[in-house]
């Protein structure tokens, strides 16, 4: 270990990235001594260099002291990394990209470091960058972000988002739109890995932010993508979206729950009561019986009864499933209650 300190304090260039690339392999204990040695700052001297392979090996070195070491996190943000890492965030290497977002979400994860980060800026960053790689555009790199970059853009923005004080300035920065459009675009899978992280932010802040909740409800195609997702996602992504929807339904149930009824809602409300997960069961359930009190909807819900009981029984037969008696009954009292 020795070796590895002498050389990232006083060596060149390859005796620094070769000590650097050696750090990565050692034991967390040993890592943590290292850390104590005073090791962090020439490593992220090392990221200022025009020498990508340099750069490569002290992201590496740091993404090693931070990770399983809440002390190193903290002693890494305090170093001064974070603004660097935000430099590397818009450079036009994928790869370095790629390795400062990961190291900026595991510096995210501590406590101690979240009002830092979001003091630094990293929010609009982030969203500025999720928001070019939507739309293909070239701001900071960003057409170029790869998926795993964006997944890693949105955790760190939940991280940050534990912190709730810190949800408004996620909110104002414009994720909320950032967010909807990841739902409704790209290939359309609204079960993909990205959809489910996106989908996920956007309920807690919808959660919290009644703003949130304001611009989600306002925005063209947004209620139209999560009752899609309702349709179409997976389990977890189902949950989220009617989460979302509920919580737009009861902020102002007259405005809303006609646009969410025009989008054919029904169906998929009806099937997750019954087959979805217990979270979104009890959601589904409460929101039907908002929807139900929409003054235009009675002249349609006794063929929407059969339509949907209809359904619902063609898609058990059709996956051979073994459907318990409670989950019979439960879309018969839901329907009745439709009727009432």
């Amino acid at each position: 270990m020795e070796e590895v300190v002498e050389a990232l304090l006083n060596g060149d260039r390859e005796s620094q990235i070769r000590a650097a690339t050696d750090l990565g392999r050692l034991s967390g204990r040993q890592r943590h001594k290292l850390a104590e040695r005073g090791v962090v700052p020439p490593l992220l001297s090392m990221l200022h260099s025009q020498d990508c392979e340099a750069v490569e090996a002290a992201l590496f070195a740091l993404l090693r002291l931070a990770s399983g070491s809440e002390r190193n996190k903290v002693r890494i943000a305090k170093a001064g990394a974070i603004p660097t890492m935000l430099g590397l965030l818009q450079c036009q290497s994928e790869a370095l990209m790629d390795l400062a977002m990961a190291a900026l979400l595991i510096l995210s994860s501590c406590t101690a470091n979240k009002l830092v980060i979001a003091a630094s800026g990293a929010i609009q960053i982030l969203v500025e960058m999720l928001n070019g790689a939507n739309t293909g555009g070239d701001n900071n790199g960003s057409s170029s972000m790869s998926t795993q970059a964006k997944l890693d853009a949105i955790s760190t923005l939940q991280n940050l988002s534990t912190c709730h004080q810190i949800i408004p300035l996620v909110v104002s920065s414009g994720a909320v739109f950032s967010l909807i459009q990841l739902l409704g675009g790209g290939s359309g899978d609204k079960s993909s890995e990205l959809v489910q992280k996106a989908i996920s932010l956007l309920e807690m802040m919808a959660s919290w932010s009644e703003v949130a909740v304001e611009e989600v409800a306002g925005m063209g195609g947004a209620i139209q993508a999560l009752v899609e997702t309702v349709e179409e996602g997976s389990p977890q992504c189902q949950e989220h979206a009617v989460g979302i929807l509920l919580l737009i339904c009861q902020s102002c149930r007259e405005k809303y729950r006609g646009l969410i009824l025009r989008e054919g809602i029904m169906p998929g409300l009806l099937q997750m009561s019954v087959h979805g997960t217990w979270r979104a069961k009890e959601m589904a359930q409460d929101l039907l019986l908002l929807l139900r009190e929409y003054p235009n909807y009675g002249s349609r819900k006794k063929q929407l009864k059969n339509e949907q009981l209809e359904q619902i029984m063609k898609e058990i037969d059709a996956e051979g499933e073994e459907v318990a008696g409670t989950s019979l009954r439960m879309v018969e009292e839901m329907l009745a209650k439709l009727s009432s």
